[in-house]
């Protein structure tokens, strides 16, 4: 039997790779961590997740300053956004999530932790190349965990002109004055509500006609009528053309509805979704197949070598900080416990941070349609919602899907606290909770969380109230001699 150097070696110090890590060294395994950048926690905590959640959280606070009078207070007279002021706090809340990411952290659990680039020599041979060495390393089992970047188009002048993806917008040292937004989902929007919240003019310029185009698009609408409505030009249906930087910033020559345009900007965001990070690990070397689009796995997160895995962004499946994590879990089960475990994304939930927030789980119509599932809709408006009111939010609506049974097939949820509220469908959905047990449950008021006990009330209420039901009453109240109407 061939003797190996680990037991599992990790490429990549995501959440993915880290879930690995972690378990896999608390049950003994010795395990080598491997990361390419400078330190521990992925895109989500350097690039992603951490950063624009903190960036939205400040700008929504200028924006309830602003219009302050809306909650019977005076306006607030606010002077220019100092934007190192705004990084300076992103960098105080990443280094405090580090500590959970940091390299002492998994080296106390067992884990070693090398940092540089990562390729495979064979299909057991990893070579770690640094500034000053190159280190080879034999694993048992090795995990791919490197994540994606941004996907960054072959569009004329663009590279020549100079762009900002999600790896330099939070880090700016001053607030550009006009920034044109390349890109229609979740990054892009994000990003467009926040800058302009700032005092930023902002463009968003999408190539289809619908803003996030995997959304349903009367709940994606919700979202775009609030980003006009503060400000965000919205250009859909709109074809880029070419790139180029003068004096005074970028030009952006497009095609939009037919009409040729030119928009200028100080700035220009690419976020045009995501490529996998796949360069530069020979992976050919290794055997594995993988394309454009990412390293194929399958539902145990085995690449077509049995002992490699991959898991997280670089699969081009679901490009999620929490999809990453479980898809480490399911390597655990495979890899150390020896367990058939499948991945199972059926009640995968996500969520668009803009405000309103947009989350959804399991199935919308889009992908209802597209499958030939028969369904019903049912709806709830916020303005419906007490709480809502009271939180001067009545924008949106909860969507629930049945299918012919009455069985829920999916929630999307567009509104304040979308994505808080989500975590509870996710949990109906995952423990095959009834909605006559949502409906019976009795929720503190005034919460936003009570508008998914209205959805599935107004479900049961059509029932209690049926013809049928009347009947049966009738012929009760009948048989113990009552007058029935």
């Amino acid at each position: 039997m061939a003797k190996y150097d680990y037991d599992i070696i990790v490429i990549g110090g995501g959440a993915a790779g880290l879930t690995v890590t972690a378990g896999a060294a608390q049950l003994g395994v010795k395990v080598l961590l491997v990361e390419s950048g400078h330190a521990l926690g992925g895109d989500c905590l350097h690039y992603g997740c951490v950063p624009s959640k903190t960036l939205l959280r400040t700008a929504g606070v200028r924006h309830l300053m602003r219009h302050a009078a809306r909650y019977g207070l005076p306006d607030a007279q606010l002077p220019p956004v100092d934007f190192a002021q705004v990084a300076q706090r992103i960098s105080e809340v990443q280094a405090v999530i580090q500590q959970h990411d940091s390299v002492e952290r998994f080296t106390a659990l067992g884990a070693e932790v090398l940092f540089g680039a990562a390729s495979f020599a064979d299909d057991h041979t990893v070579e770690i190349r640094s500034d000053d060495s190159v280190v080879r390393a034999t694993g048992a089992k090795i995990v791919i965990a490197t994540g994606s970047g941004a996907s960054v188009p072959p569009l004329e002048g663009l590279k020549e002109s100079g762009y900002l993806t999600n790896r330099e917008i939070f880090s700016l040292p001053v607030l550009p004055a006009s920034l044109i937004v390349l890109g229609g989902g979740p990054v892009a929007l994000e990003m467009a509500q926040a800058f302009r919240r700032l005092g930023t003019e902002v463009t968003v310029v999408q190539r289809s006609g619908q803003l996030l185009s995997n959304e349903d698009a009367d709940m994606a609408d919700i979202v775009r009528l609030r980003l006009e409505s503060e400000g965000v030009r919205v250009l859909t249906r709109t074809e880029m053309q070419s790139v180029r930087r003068g004096a005074d910033g970028v030009q952006v020559r497009l095609v939009h509805e037919g009409s040729e345009k030119l928009l200028s900007a100080a700035e220009l965001l690419v976020a045009l979704g995501r490529a996998p990070h796949v360069s530069g690990l020979t992976l050919e070397n290794a055997g594995v197949v993988y394309s454009a689009r990412g390293v194929g796995v399958d539902a145990r997160m085995r690449t077509n070598v049995p002992h490699i895995y991959a898991a997280g962004d670089v699969t081009g499946r679901y490009l999620f900080t929490h999809a990453a994590g479980y898809e480490g879990g399911i390597i655990i089960a495979n890899a150390v416990f020896r367990l058939p475990k499948k991945a199972d994304y059926t009640n995968m939930p996500w969520c668009t941070f803009t405000d309103p927030e947009l989350a959804s789980v399991g199935l919308n119509e889009r992908r209802a349609q597209a499958a030939g599932i028969d369904y019903t809709v049912r709806t709830e408006l916020f303005s419906g919602n007490d709480r809502a009111l009271a939180e001067g939010a009545p924008e949106g609506r909860i969507k629930m899907l049945l299918d012919p049974r009455e069985k829920v097939l999916g929630v999307q949820i567009c509104g304040a606290g979308a994505g808080e509220i989500i975590n509870q469908w996710v949990a109906v959905q995952a423990g095959k909770v009834s909605l006559s047990r949502i409906a019976g449950a009795v929720y503190p008021y005034p919460t936003l969380g009570e508008i998914s006990k209205r959805v599935a009330g107004n479900v049961m209420a059509d029932k209690l109230f049926s013809g049928k039901v009347q009947s049966a009453l009738c012929f009760l109240f009948r048989h113990q001699g009552k007058a029935c109407s």
